[in-house]
């Protein structure tokens, strides 16, 4: 399937690639998955073998109480999130370094040169894992390289998801309005548009 040969191209060119709204990878230079290792955390790309243990982190129900597709726990709905996670060619699965087991996904997407800006977003974690220093790791691995590559990350959340734009503004998004997306099957709803932007180096100051 494309999805599977726009992956196999990015492990071996390490280069990144979108999706056109038909599906058809479009290479481009960032690097879309790459092996992410912090102090609490690792990133390394999705695999199909990775369901079991995706799927049993995501089958826990308030995980997703405040999220627009809030049935994603069940398997028959979940199972359409991880094909087409497999498919998007930027998606990671989160991993607790200390014990190696999944914990989460998140994924890069929507790669755009023209104004300088990726997404980052779909990310989930199990509920221990909330509030504290691995979800803040795990996004200060994802803005240090998408930084060198562009100069805004964009993170959208939904609009009563109250937990995760805290989360989102305690890593630094600075909200810029609201758009529409949709979820699934399920119509567009309006989510908050959250922008982090590259920090700009300090002048170097000679004495």
């Amino acid at each position: 399937m494309q999805g599977q040969r726009c992956r196999a191209e990015v492990g071996r060119r390490r280069v990144g690639c979108v999706l056109t709204c038909d599906f058809r990878p479009v290479p481009v230079s960032f690097d879309l998955q790459p092996n992410l290792k912090g102090e609490f955390v690792e990133l390394r790309p999705l695999t199909p073998e990775d369901w079991d243990d995706l799927f049993a982190v995501a089958s826990d129900p308030l995980i997703w109480k405040q999220h627009p597709e809030s049935d994603r726990y069940k398997e028959d709905v979940f199972k359409i999130f991880f094909r087409e996670a497999l498919e998007s060619c930027g998606v990671f699965v989160v991993i607790d370094k200390k014990s190696q087991q999944i914990i989460g996904s998140t994924r890069f997407y929507g790669y755009d040169p023209e104004k300088s800006e990726i997404e980052i977003g779909w990310t989930f974690l199990a509920r221990r894992y909330w509030g504290g220093r691995y979800n803040r790791e795990m996004k200060q691995l994802m803005l240090a390289h998408a930084f060198k590559f562009v100069e805004n990350v964009v993170l959208l959340v939904g609009e009563t998801n109250i937990r995760s734009q805290r989360a989102t503004e305690k890593v630094g998004g600075i909200s810029s309005g609201m758009v529409e997306k949709a979820y699934g099957n399920r119509p567009p709803s309006l989510n908050v548009r959250y922008v982090i932007k590259r920090p700009r180096k300090k002048p170097r100051v000679d004495l």
